[in-house]
C-alpha cells in the first residue's frame, strides 16, 4: 500500500512512536526559525539548556515583527538576538531583509526536510514540500538543542485540486474556500496534503499562500509535492541543488478527501471577525471601505506585488481610501523596482511600508475608528489591526487592489484593460542582510548583549499532590491567543519582560483579570470550544503561568496553545460532560484533591466547593507530556 508525501517525510524523521493517528510521535527537526517577537524568549530558554552550539542543520533568527522602534526596547532585543545568533551558530536575518516566511521560502526551505518555527505561520514552507510546523518558542529551543519535537500523529487529508483558476481569482481564494467549508476548527490535528492536476497550475508562492493560511484551519501543517514547478522556483532563486523530487505514491491512502475544482472558484472575502466567515464577493460587493493594506507573510511575494501593479497601473486610489503595501522581502523590493511595479503602485497613491509584518500584527497603519479595512493578511480577529472597533475583511491582492481604486469592495473580474506581468526567469538574489554563523573559534569571543528590558524566563514549580483555587475567568468559544495575550505596538516590545507583559493578560476579555490573579496568587481558567486558537505566541501560556494559573478547563483546545500550556506546566483539562461547562461560574472554588496521581489515569476529579458539584475532567494529553506537567513544565523536565 502506497504512502502519502506527509507520511514519507514523517517516517524518514521518526525518532519515537508509530505513525498511527492519534498516537504520540517524536520527529527529528532539520531546521528552525524564530522571529523577534517570539525569538527573544526562545533564545533565553535555549541559553538555559546549557549547550554551546545549535544541533540542527540550520537555524535562522529573523527580525520582522518588532521593527516599530518608538523607544529602546525593540532595538535592545535586536542587539540581544544578533549576539545570541553569533554566539550559538545561528543565521541572523537583519531588520529590512524581510518577513521570516517569505525569506525562508526564498533562501532556506528545502523539499523533504522538517522545519519547526516559533510562529504559527511556519507551515508556509509546506509550499516547498516540507513538513513545516508552528510551535511555541520553548519547543523550538529544545529542537535547536538537538531534541525531538513531540506531537500527536495527525490524520492526513487529501485535497484534490482540479481545473485551473480563472483570471483575477487567486490562491487566496482557494484557502478561503477551504475555511468556508471547514471553519477555523476544521483542521485541528490534521495535515492537508494537496494533490491533483490543479497543483501543477500553481506557482510556489501561490502554494505558500495556501499552506500559510492552513494555520487558520487549525492544521498541524499543509504540504504540496516538490515537482517541476518547485524546481523552476529553486532555479530562479539560484538554489537548484536544493531540489528533490517528492510526491505521494499513486496508491497512497488518506484519512479524508476533499475536492476543489479551481475553475469554479470566485473571489472570496472573509468578513469580521474570523477567517472562516467567508462569502463570495458578490454577496457584499459595493460596501464602502476606508483602508486597504496589502502584504503580510500570506500575500507579499513578487507575484502578489506584480498583480497589484497590473491592476492599479495608470489609476489612483479612491479619495476615501488610505492604501499601503509592504513587500515580503528585500529581494522582492529589488525585483519590483527593476520591473517598474513599485513605481506604478506608488504613483497610484499607495504608501510603501517597510518589508516587515507591520499592520498584520497591529504594528502601524491601524484603520480609523469604526473603519472598514480590506487586508491581504491571514487573521481578522477583533482588535488585531490596532483599532478595537474596526471591521477587518480578508481578501486577495487582486480584490484589495481593485477595491482601493474603486473605493468600495469590488470584484476585480470587472477591471478593464489589465495586462498582467510574467514572473522573471531569475529572481534577484542578495544575502548581504543575512549574517552567517561564525567559526567555533570566533564564537568563543562573542559577548551576549542584554538590555534592561531583557528579563530571565520565569519557571514553574513542580506539581503538588492537590490543587485548590478559584476560577479566575470563564470565557466563551474561540478564544484566541490575541484575546489572551494581545499584540500591537504597546505590548509586543515587552515579550522579553514577562513580569511587565503579564499585566496585559486577558486585557480585552476582562481588564480586571490581572488584578484578580495577583490578589489570589493561584487560579484556574474555564474556556469554551477551540480555546487558544490563532498565533503560536507562548506568552499566552507563559504569562498566565507567571500569574499562578495551574489548569485550564475547556471544551476543546487548539493544538499549539495546548502544547504551550503543557510546556509551562499548566494542565489542559477537558469536560468529560460538555454540559458541565454551564454549571461553573467565575469565582467558584474548585478542588482537585488527587491531581498528581490522577494525571496518570487520564481523568481528574474536580469538586466545585461553592456549588457542591463533582466533575470528571479528561486530561487532554498523555505519555511524556504527563511527566512534563508533573515537573512543572518542559524546562524543568529537560534540566
Amino acid at each position: 500500500m502506497g504512502e502519502s508525501l506527509a507520511r514519507k517525510i514523517l517516517k524518514a524523521h521518526l525518532v519515537e512512536g508509530e505513525l498511527i493517528k492519534g498516537k504520540e510521535i517524536a520527529i527529528k527537526i532539520d531546521q528552525t526559525l524564530t522571529q523577534d517577537a517570539t525569538g527573544t524568549m526562545a533564545y533565553l530558554q535555549f541559553e538555559s539548556i546549557g549547550i554551546d552550539k545549535i544541533r540542527t542543520e540550520l537555524s535562522v533568527s529573523y527580525i520582522d515583527h518588532n521593527t516599530l522602534q518608538t523607544d529602546f526596547m525593540n532595538a535592545d532585543d535586536h542587539q540581544y538576538l544578533m549576539s545570541v545568533a553569533k554566539k550559538y551558530g545561528i543565521h541572523f536575518s537583519r531588520p529590512g531583509n524581510g518577513i521570516c516566511h517569505q525569506v525562508h521560502l526564498e533562501r532556506f526551505a528545502k523539499p523533504g526536510k522538517t522545519l519547526l518555527g516559533s510562529d504559527s505561520h511556519t507551515p508556509t514552507a509546506g509550499g516547498m514540500g516540507m513538513i513545516a510546523i508552528g510551535a511555541g518558542g520553548l519547543d523550538v529551543a529544545v529542537a535547536m538543542a538537538g531534541g525531538a519535537f513531540y506531537l500527536e500523529m495527525p490524520s492526513i487529508v487529501k485535497v484534490i485540486l482540479t481545473g485551473k483558476l480563472q483570471p483575477f481569482v487567486s490562491a487566496k481564494d482557494i484557502i478561503l474556500e477551504l475555511l468556508r467549508r471547514l471553519t477555523v476548527k476544521g483542521g485541528v490535528n490534521k495535515i492537508f496534503e494537496f494533490t491533483g492536476d490543479g497543483v501543477k497550475t500553481l506557482t510556489v508562492p501561490e502554494r505558500a499562500t495556501i499552506t500559510n493560511m492552513g494555520a487558520e484551519l487549525g492544521a498541524t501543517c499543509s504540504i504540496f509535492p516538490s515537482d517541476e514547478i518547485t524546481k523552476q522556483f529553486l532555479i530562479a532563486q539560484g538554489r537548484e541543488n536544493d531540489f528533490v523530487q517528492m510526491d505521494a505514491d499513486s496508491d497512497a491512502t488518506y484519512d479524508e478527501e476533499i475536492e476543489i475544482d479551481l475553475s469554479t472558484l470566485e473571489p472570496m472575502v472573509a468578513k469580521p471577525h474570523m477567517p472562516d466567515q467567508v462569502v463570495k464577493i458578490s454577496e457584499i460587493e459595493g460596501l464602502p471601505i476606508d483602508q486597504v493594506a496589502i502584504g503580510s507573510c500570506t500575500n507579499s511575494s513578487l507575484k502578489d506585488i506584480l498583480a497589484v501593479a497590473s491592476i492599479v497601473d495608470g489609476k489612483t486610489v479612491a479619495e476615501n481610501v488610505e492604501a499601503a503595501l509592504a513587500p515580503g522581502s528585500k529581494n522582492v523590493i529589488l525585483d519590483a523596482i527593476k520591473l517598474g511595479a513599485l513605481e506604478k503602485i506608488s504613483n497610484a497613491g499607495f504608501r510603501l511600508l517597510e518589508s516587515a509584518c507591520g499592520p498584520c500584527i497591529g504594528m502601524g497603519f491601524a484603520p480609523n475608528s469604526k473603519g472598514r479595512t480590506l487586508r491581504t493578511f491571514n487573521r481578522n480577529f477583533k482588535g488585531r489591526s490596532g483599532t478595537e472597533d474596526a471591521e477587518v475583511y480578508l481578501v486577495s491582492p487582486e480584490v484589495a487592489a481593485y477595491s482601493a481604486i474603486m473605493g468600495k469592495i469590488s470584484d476585480p473580474r470587472k477591471a478593464k484593460d489589465v495586462k498582467f506581468y510574467n514572473l522573471p526567469e531569475k529572481y534577484t538574489v542578495t544575502e548581504n542582510l543575512i549574517i552567517k554563523p561564525l567559526s567555533d573559534e570566533e564564537r568563543k569571543n562573542i559577548e551576549i548583549v542584554r538590555g534592561p528590558n531583557i528579563k530571565p524566563c520565569p519557571s514553574n514549580t513542580a506539581l503538588p499532590e492537590s490543587l485548590k483555587a478559584k476560577v479566575l475567568l470563564k470565557t466563551g468559544d474561540n478564544i484566541t491567543t490575541d484575546d489572551i495575550m494581545p499584540a500591537g505596538a504597546k505590548i509586543l516590545p515587552l515579550r522579553s519582560n514577562v513580569p511587565e507583559i503579564s499585566k496585559y493578560v486577558f486585557e480585552r476579555v476582562d481588564p480586571e483579570f490581572y488584578k484578580r490573579a495577583k490578589e489570589e496568587g493561584i487560579g484556574f481558567i474555564v474556556g469554551g470550544d477551540n480555546y487558544g486558537q490563532g498565533s503560536s505566541r507562548e506568552h499566552a501560556a507563559l504569562a498566565p503561568m507567571y500569574l499562578g494559573i495551574k489548569a485550564v478547563i475547556a471544551k476543546k483546545f487548539a493544538r499549539i496553545h495546548k502544547a504551550n500550556l503543557i510546556n509551562f506546566g499548566i494542565i489542559p483539562l477537558v469536560f468529560d460532560n460538555p454540559s458541565d461547562y454551564d454549571t461553573i461560574a467565575q469565582g467558584d472554588e474548585l478542588e482537585m484533591p488527587n491531581i498528581k496521581k490522577e494525571l496518570d489515569t487520564g481523568y481528574v476529579t474536580a469538586v466545585n466547593k461553592t456549588k457542591n458539584i463533582t466533575y470528571k475532567l479528561k486530561v487532554d494529553t498523555s505519555g511524556r507530556f504527563i511527566n512534563i506537567l508533573k515537573a512543572g513544565g518542559l524546562l524543568n523536565y529537560v534540566r
